[in-house]
């Protein structure tokens, strides 16, 4: 039985080798995305499920409040951490660690450049998060400073072709100033994480050596400094958020009346690798959670385009199987066996596709190697749930795609099939697939008008007046030791730089006007009625900072020359915090102790996304290290020579490295250009599957009307007449599904958009143009075969009346 329906399959595809073509190449698009999207979706959720007790480990956060704006932070105070082992009951465990910033590394006469994935570290980190000890002690205390833990990879590194054991006892400097011995080494986490560290120092190095970069005043926040807890069974959240609300009131000093307020609060493990809201883990990224179900959602749509393409065109070549049913029912068959029959059939046809794109998905993931993740893995043959992925797939496409046409088919009465009497079925099955045609350009309408939303509010973010000048402008990073006592290397660099011809201007500071990162502190400004404390962010530069940025001043002056902070200069928007309406009026006042002697027109710090903060340009260099320079003429290449040039005579075995500052802002932008190009891809793809499905049907079509057409080219119809009158039904069907999707779109955009605090208009033309696409889209598939039939001559069609 089973070879007879393979036979009967194979000659069925034989006969229909066009519409079993299409049926195959759209489910062969669909079915590669689902596959991509499936292992980007589950790379994604499956972070950091490894751990033990991981639904009861939790990061403490900081949330703090000044005039009504919330300042998230996922770091804590440096005293807050000791306080909570010692008062708080309920919590299992309780680890702090600091991250150490891209420190240089020496050891043995061998130097490694900005070292990352560095943290100082307790004992209890390593018992919190599970890892398996290779050498050294998995119970030592790890209590006293100058200690070091390496990861596997860390240690292979530092001293190839040295055991684990080997490791232990060797010295390992950073930053000529803390020196550490190697104590232990533990595995690499060789599953999906956002604990990325390979290099553990001990937690008192950083209380004892490194005093200036930890803080034990419970006002001072760093987003380096986290704190991680295990909850005992039991203990809720919520409990323990209490317990710090009330921690805080007992050793802080918080006025709500001031118009500061700080809470702290927990946040789940598993949502450190989604919300985007606080920084994620070392250099780890977050994901958007939503951009990953939206990509799940647009597999599932290719999919389901893939599955009505072949309902389609298999209930509307019912009529060309017809007498097969009839007289295969006259001869006894039963319904059964015909379902099993059509079944049968579109699975063959799945199987086939799901084979081919298994082999096509390598490919794929080279392609779109931008958009995956790095740690993302296809592996077949090795994974089990690949392969399950795959067959599932087979079983669910093969029923989504066959069990209605094969019902529809079975059900078929042999002595109307045998009379050519299927009038009302075959007209309840038109509606239906005039129904799916119209669903399937709903979706490829939306992914059109998603596209061109989106690439609309990057193009507006990229070339929007951002309140600075971004064009023509390099910043370069110089090696900088924070622990030294003084280096006036950067001072140097920016007199040698300033002689270079091609160099406009050039000043020296520490961030850009915008950057993803931020400094800011609390400010209390006493000179009104009641004192006003804000979260202000600084901008450290000398006086040549706000010129080379063309920063507009709206009163009073720029930044005296000097190494020392004796003046600032405020924005709008710290401006009216503060209580002036009139920017003159705030000259001569005083923030911290120091005048503002300018104001400048509000600029953007961050992306779009961010709102405009409070902020003061001041000049303090004590660490400044960063040259801005605005660079003149045409022949820049040779003027960033001579300063790479000049870089490499100052700091010779350094990598130099330049940054033009309107790319480092397109980067700020980088998520959503990827986003943008995944719903270009998308929009493509679910393009091509609906205009193959629509290309299917109107070649059934015009089959069936070959007759109607050559009697009304006989009659003197045009080939433009009968073009538009094979068209128009199709057209109808596209204008209905632009009427459906352009409310469906304009609600998901508008979600989409609601993420920036400065944001594009849903412009009417944009819509226009997405609906103009689609038509004519359809039209050029539609002209293929509609003109040919046209232009066919009747003769032929009429041969046999």
């Amino acid at each position: 039985m089973l070879k007879q329906y393979l036979l009967t399959a194979l000659r069925s595809f034989r006969r229909n080798k066009v519409s079993t073509l299409i049926n195959m190449s759209g489910l062969v698009i669909g079915l590669c995305a689902s596959v991509v999207i499936f292992l980007i979706v589950r790379y994604d959720f499956s972070f950091d499920h490894f751990e033990p007790g991981r639904e009861r480990i939790y990061r403490i956060l900081t949330n703090s409040t000044f005039s009504g704006e919330l300042f998230p932070n996922s770091g804590v105070p440096g005293c807050l951490p000791p306080a909570v082992k010692s008062d708080m009951t309920g919590i299992e465990e309780v680890t702090a660690f600091y991250e150490f910033g891209g420190p240089n590394v020496t050891l043995e006469g061998k130097h490694f450049k900005g070292q990352k994935d560095i943290i100082f570290a307790d004992a209890a980190f390593f018992r919190l998060f599970g890892y398996r000890w290779l050498a050294g002690s998995g119970v030592q205390r790890f209590d006293a400073p100058n200690q070091v833990i390496l990861t596997q990879s860390r240690a292979a590194t530092y001293f190839p072709g040295l055991s684990p054991t080997a490791v232990l006892g060797h010295t390992i400097t950073y930053d000529d100033t803390v020196h550490a011995t190697v104590t232990g080494v533990v595995a690499d986490f060789d599953r999906a994480t956002d604990l990325t560290y390979k290099e553990f120092i001990s937690y008192p190095t950083l209380t004892g050596q490194l005093k200036n970069t930890w803080s034990n005043e419970w006002g001072s926040v760093n987003s380096a400094q986290q704190c991680f807890i295990r909850l005992t069974p039991g203990t809720t959240p919520a409990k323990v958020d209490r317990g710090l609300a009330q921690l805080r009131v007992k050793y802080s000093k918080d006025d709500p009346k001031s118009g500061e307020t700080t809470v702290h609060k927990l946040q789940p493990f598993d949502d450190i690798h989604f919300n985007a809201t606080y920084y994620g883990l070392g250099t780890h990224g977050t994901v958007n959670k939503t951009a990953v179900w939206g990509l799940l959602a647009a597999g599932i749509f290719l999919l389901l385009l893939a599955c009505i393409n072949y309902i389609n065109l298999t209930t509307a070549q019912a009529a060309q199987r017809a007498k097969e049913i009839g007289i295969r029912k006259t001869l006894g068959s039963g319904r059964r066996p015909l379902v099993y029959q059509f079944l049968g059939e579109t699975f063959c046809i799945t199987l086939l596709a799901i084979l081919v794109s298994a082999a096509l998905t390598p490919l794929l993931l080279k392609a779109f190697k931008d958009f995956t993740p790095d740690g993302l893995a296809y592996r077949p043959f090795t994974d089990p749930l690949i392969p399950l992925f795959l067959l599932g797939l087979a079983v669910v496409v093969s029923l989504l795609a066959g069990l209605y046409p094969s019902w529809i088919l079975s059900a078929m009465k042999p002595v109307q099939v045998l009379k050519n009497q299927t009038g009302s079925a075959g007209s309840r099955r038109a509606w239906l697939r005039k129904t799916l045609t119209v669903f399937q350009f709903v979706i490829a309408q939306a992914f059109v008008l998603g596209t061109l939303l989106v690439s609309k509010q990057i193009n507006y973010a990229l070339h929007k007046d951002l309140g600075y000048k971004k064009d023509a402008i390099i910043f370069i990073n110089l090696p900088f030791n924070y622990y030294a006592k003084a280096d006036s290397k950067p001072k140097t660099m920016l007199n040698m730089v300033s002689s270079i011809p091609g160099v406009e201007r050039v000043s020296i500071g520490q961030q850009p006007p915008a950057a993803n990162g931020y400094s800011s502190t609390e400010i209390e400004y006493k000179e009104g009625k009641t004192p006003i404390k804000t979260d202000v962010q600084i901008k450290d530069g000398d006086a040549n900072y706000i010129p080379v940025y063309g920063l507009k001043l709206l009163a009073g002056t720029n930044l005296p020359v000097s190494d020392t902070v004796n003046a600032v200069v405020i924005n709008e928007t710290y401006l009216h915090i503060l209580g002036f309406k009139d920017p003159h009026d705030a000259l001569g006042h005083h923030v911290q102790d120091h005048p503002i002697v300018g104001v400048v027109r509000d600029f953007h710090q961050q992306s779009l996304r961010t709102p405009i903060k409070p902020m003061a340009i001041e000049s303090n260099l004590k660490y400044a290290h960063t040259l801005h320079i605005a660079l003149a003429g045409n022949d820049w290449k040779s003027t960033i020579a001579g300063i790479e040039s000049a870089y490499k005579s100052l700091y010779p075995g350094e990598e130099f490295k330049n940054n033009f500052f309107d790319e480092s802002i397109a980067q700020m932008y980088d998520t959503e250009q990827k986003t943008a190009r995944l719903l270009a891809w998308a929009t493509g793809l679910s393009i091509l599957i609906s205009c193959m499905g629509l290309l299917g049907l109107v070649l059934y079509t015009t089959r069936l009307r070959t007759k109607e057409i050559g009697v009304r080219k006989v009659l003197g119809a045009s080939v433009m007449q009968i073009t538009t009158l094979l068209s128009s039904d199709f057209i109808k069907l596209v204008a209905l599904a632009f009427v459906i999707a352009v409310p469906l779109s304009w609600w998901g955009v508008h979600q989409w958009l609601n993420n920036f605090a400065d944001r594009t208009s849903l412009s009417w033309w944009v819509f226009a143009a997405g609906g103009v696409v689609i038509l004519v889209t359809a039209l050029v598939t539609l002209s293929f075969q509609t003109i040919r039939a046209a232009r066919a001559n009747p003769i032929n069609s009429l041969r046999s009346e």
